[in-house]
């Protein structure tokens, strides 16, 4: 559970970051809550998602193939 909003406070505070500037680049309206919303979703997908395709790859050391 600390993992998951380890990972929510850091997605939506670069997801913050990297909004603001990319707003002011291309001249769109900076919309706070919904980069916020989008980037920790997007972060929650990747890193559970790496997370599950890892921990598959690697067997645990002793555990038999069937």
């Amino acid at each position: 559970m600390m993992k998951q909003l380890t990972i929510i406070v850091w997605a939506v505070l670069f997801g913050e970051v990297i909004g603001y500037i990319g707003g002011a680049l291309e001249q769109l309206n900076y919309n706070f809550g919904e980069i916020g919303v989008v980037s920790a979703i997007f972060a929650l997908i990747i890193v559970n998602g790496i997370t599950l395709i890892t921990n598959h790859s690697l067997p645990v050391k002793g555990a038999e193939k069937k």
